[in-house]
């Protein structure tokens, strides 16, 4: 999709020569980023690299703060909790201003018909923009929004209260997570009046600190600075630029030539040169992530425990963390990475048993050969730097146990979907923390996302497991949470829904030109504060 003001890509990197040697004083940060979003809504994604392109036009109600994960106001600049913990009334912020786009320019300030709007289209069926771009709601629902929400109210113009059937520890955290974005309730209407309804999750109003240009698919996504941004930290920069390079090795050729300042997911590989490199910088942080390989408990035989296990003890999980991962990342043995807390370190890794896999396998009564699929991701994600690899080591270990498995892997974005819906007997993918709470990997296991299109893609639901993660966010008492997180882990080691591969360290690189940018915890990437020498 292109908006009527697109430009060839290219046009970007010139103008970015240009400036550089004409000594122009306007400025634009061309970040090469790894992939194309599915649109600009955040609600109705589940990427990061749909995030992040919507991430510059968007606040929500609490922000985290940038490089952090400490949670301060947001478009709400103060709210309070009832002491049942079920009630949480926002002050909104005034005088907040949308941005105007072609064919809207708004007509009053940011007000709380603005998100009681944003959370009714993910929440109620009869919302006029429920259907829009396929209606699917996930990480509203996978966080227990739909199934736990009473209701959303505007008290004032300035106030909005919203009240959940049972108290939730982490719904501040959860509101300050991209698909809480708040939208303008306004620009729906406009377009809802023009029979343009598409429009509203193609072309973005926020109210951030840039505004959306234009976007040319697979090419280049346009962004300026919103000059009436009502944040500390605005933009420095005057145009921002997403130059859309699938190929890591592209990406870095592109950051080498100056025709971009910053990219993530370099080659491990690549790493020891750039390091040496002069212009360039390198900065790491251990990531908040997991690289898991689930098994599809609604497909025989991954419906029985002892294959998953046999599957699991099949893996030689040392030759990859050494072969893909280059030595950028730690074994991984639970759901949450060892740097969180209700980490259960007391669990014993399931060792590489080649020998006692088969015997599982037919303890189990599973016939050899056995055909199965093993998907792979077509991208590389901060948890996994080479998906395809990956499969390939792990189709040699599995032949090795009289297992075929049949290498799959689909578009981006259709490759995610057919997952969760359940498409795959095995599937690849994995997890970076969107607000630093456990509940928020431990989730992926729930009983709500092993519906259809839900993010927990074993499809696995343990009544034992499930009675924990929903009990520990009515505690406030964090030891207590973290005791059941802890006896949680023990129940996913012996279930063995998913095979848990690393948790890695997260690798960005810029220019040396670049000042300000800080390295999400969550692997984000937010461009206001960032400047240009």
């Amino acid at each position: 999709m292109t908006t009527p003001i697109g430009r060839h890509p290219r046009l970007a990197l010139l103008s970015l020569a240009l400036l550089a040697a004409t000594g122009a004083s306007a400025k634009t940060l061309v970040y090469c980023a790894e992939g194309s979003p599915e649109n600009f809504t955040p609600a109705i994604n589940t990427t990061g690299t749909s995030f992040d392109a919507a991430r510059p036009v968007y606040d929500r109600l609490v922000h985290f703060r940038r490089g952090s994960t400490e949670v301060e106001p947001g478009l709400a600049e103060s709210w309070t909790i009832s002491p049942d913990g079920k009630t949480y009334t926002f002050r909104l912020r005034a005088g907040v201003k949308f941005h105007s786009v072609p064919g809207f320019t708004p007509t009053r300030d940011f007000n709380a018909d603005d998100v009681v709007w944003s959370f009714e289209r993910q929440w109620k069926a009869e919302h006029p923009y429920a259907k829009v771009s396929g209606g699917k709601y996930d990480y509203f629902a996978d966080m227990g929004f739909k199934d736990d929400l009473v209701a959303v109210e505007k008290v004032d113009p300035l106030t909005v209260r919203i009240v959940l059937k049972k108290p939730n520890v982490t719904m501040i955290p959860n509101l300050a997570m991209d698909f809480a974005a708040i939208h303008s309730a306004e620009y729906a209407d406009v377009l809802a009046k023009a029979g343009k309804l598409a429009q509203f999750d193609q072309v973005p109003v926020g109210t951030g600190p840039f505004s959306f240009v234009t976007y040319q698919k697979d090419a280049v996504i346009r962004y300026k600075a919103n000059k009436a941004y009502w944040g500390a930290e605005k933009a420095l920069v005057d145009d921002l630029v997403y130059a859309i390079t699938p190929d890591a090795t592209a990406r870095t050729a592109k950051l080498r030539a100056g025709e971009c300042h910053l990219t993530g997911y370099p080659r491990p590989a690549d790493l020891p040169e750039l390091q040496k490199d002069p212009k360039l910088k390198v900065v790491s942080l251990p990531g908040l992530n997991i690289a898991y390989w689930s098994f599809n408990t609604q497909k025989p035989p991954f419906d029985k425990k002892e294959v998953r296990q046999a599957f699991t003890m099949a893996i030689d999980k040392a030759a990859i963390l050494k072969d893909v991962y280059l030595g950028a990342g730690t074994s991984a043995k639970n759901l949450i990475p060892p740097t969180m807390w209700g980490y259960n370190n007391q669990v014993q890794e399931w060792p590489y048993d080649p020998a006692k896999a088969k015997d599982l396998l037919a303890k189990a009564g599973v016939k050899t050969p056995l055909d199965v699929d093993l998907w792979y991701m077509p991208v590389q994600r901060p948890y996994n730097p080479n998906a395809k690899r990956m499969a390939e080591m792990m189709q040699a270990d599995l032949a090795k146990i009289g297992v075929n498995a049949k290498l799959v892997t689909y578009e981006w974005g259709e490759y995610r979907k057919r997952l969760q819906q359940g498409e795959h007997m095995t599937g690849m993918l994995g997890w970076n923390g969107d607000n630093g709470d456990p509940d928020n990997f431990f989730f992926l296991h729930g009983c709500d996302a092993a519906r259809p299109g839900g993010q927990n893609l074993s499809k696995w639901c343990h009544k034992g497991f499930d009675e924990k993660l929903e009990k520990a966010r009515t505690l406030t008492d964090t030891k207590a949470r973290a005791k059941l997180y802890e006896e949680m882990q023990v129940i996913e080691r012996e279930e063995a829904p998913d095979f848990k591969i690393a948790h890695s360290v997260v690798f960005e690189v810029m220019r040396q030109e670049v000042t300000g940018y800080k390295q999400s915890p969550f692997n984000s990437h937010q461009f206001n504060g960032v400047d240009l020498k």
